[in-house]
């Protein structure tokens, strides 16, 4: 990594702003292509994101990544980038360097390492091979159009000094607005508002829900209870585990459907997705009628569940007992369990930003400004939203990838 001063960055092909997984991808596929570029980064390491990411694992990419598995105004704008890089392009990029994947869960690849800073060190192993310069501790200032491209202004955090450099490429790959304590910032959208560029609206997605009111310390109660379960809404539907929290729902399935949740709407949960609650609460009867309900629902969930269940369900009558109406409020509760959240977490929660730049100020082969030459956004403060599991990975490299070979 460089400490040099700015005076030495001479005949840039691009200045790179932010070290994460689209930046640094952009400055190695630039140094494969001979052009060089200095990475400006505000942290004092590179790929701050990407070492918490997967629990410090780093779930790199998913294999089945697709334009389908992104929120955007436009669904279709991912698609160039994801042709002209795909999830194979991933893999075999981090092999060639000594990291081969290993699946998790529906397609989440993580290295064989299970540590993140091996993802970073092949970045800033090959910008050092190649002279590329990852500048740490680095504040961008201002961006300002000149003759032929771009003058950039930053200031050294440690020594407080202030420098511009030039080139006729600048590439924004600062990130969203999750997690302001890693630094993030609103620099992109601020930026392309200062050009001109119209943004898609802003909130925070793969964020853990919040619910208040009357229900709230049914939910504290819970808190820790996972529960594999169908969670859906009007849009979508996603199956993986729900954890009840001191403050509401999080777990894989809640910050699935939070991406596609707006405040004010309900979601339905399904707590026994793959059976039906009452055609096997008929099954047992057959059996054992005097088996308590509470007994009967413990085969599925945890005792403080069950216990919990009380406030809504019969569950000390025996399953010969149960009426009609017990069973319809049974699979009611069970299988469209309706919960209005309150509001979500907000960005210190979140994974990622929903929205951004808009997607139609950009080309989507180029991921270029239209009304701005040489200005080129990628990563996550494009309006390209992934959904949990390594698929914003996805996206960065592809974005940053594509940049490179434009700049």
């Amino acid at each position: 990594m460089s400490g040099n001063s700015a005076s030495t960055y001479k005949d840039l092909d691009a200045i790179v702003l932010g070290a994460g997984a689209c930046g640094l991808m952009c400055a190695v596929q630039a140094g494969y292509l001979g052009k060089k570029v200095l990475v400006l980064e505000k942290n004092d390491k590179p790929g701050a994101k990407i070492l918490i990411s997967g629990g410090g694992r780093c779930n790199y990419t998913n294999l089945y990544a697709s334009h389908q598995n992104f929120i955007s105004e436009n669904e279709h704008f991912s698609k160039s980038a994801f042709a002209q890089w795909t999830v194979q392009d991933t893999i075999s990029f981090f092999e060639t360097y000594g990291i081969s994947g290993q699946e998790k869960t529906l397609g989440q690849l993580f290295p064989t390492t299970n540590k993140a800073k091996d993802i970073i060190k092949v970045f800033t192993d090959i910008c050092e091979d190649f002279g590329q310069s990852i500048r740490c501790n680095s504040e961008v200032q201002k961006v300002i159009s000149v003759e032929n491209g771009f003058e950039v202004t930053f200031k050294d955090s440690v020594t407080g000094n202030e420098h511009q450099v030039y080139a006729p490429n600048v590439v924004v790959a600062t990130g969203g607005l999750p997690i302001a304590k890693m630094g993030a910032t609103d620099f992109a959208l601020r930026l392309a508002r200062q050009f001109g560029l119209n943004l898609t609206s802003t909130a925070p997605a793969l964020v853990p829900l919040t619910v208040t009111g009357k229900d709230h310390d049914w939910y504290e109660q819970l808190s820790g209870t996972s529960i594999f379960s169908r969670v859906s809404n009007h849009k979508i539907s996603f199956d993986e585990n729900i954890l009840f929290t001191h403050w509401g729902l999080s777990g894989p399935a809640i910050l699935q459907i939070s991406s596609y949740w707006r405040p004010g709407e309900k979601i339905t949960i399904d707590l026994l997705p793959d059976s039906n609650i009452v055609d096997l609460i008929e099954e047992e009867r057959n059996h054992s009628g005097k088996k308590l309900l509470a007994s009967f629902l413990e085969k599925f969930y945890s005792k403080k569940f069950v216990e919990a269940m009380k406030k809504y369900l019969p569950v000390d009558k025996n399953l010969a007992s149960l009426s009609k109406d017990d069973l319809l409020s049974i699979e009611e509760l069970i299988h469209q369990f309706s919960v209005k959240p309150a509001g979500d977490k907000g960005y210190d929660k979140a994974e990622v930003m929903r929205g951004g730049i808009d997607t139609s100020e950009l080309s989507s082969k180029t991921l270029e400004a239209k009304k701005v030459p040489g200005l080129f956004f990628g990563g996550e403060c494009v309006d390209v939203t992934g959904w949990l599991g390594g698929y914003n990975f996805q996206w960065a490299w592809a974005s940053g990838f594509v940049i490179a070979q434009n700049i």
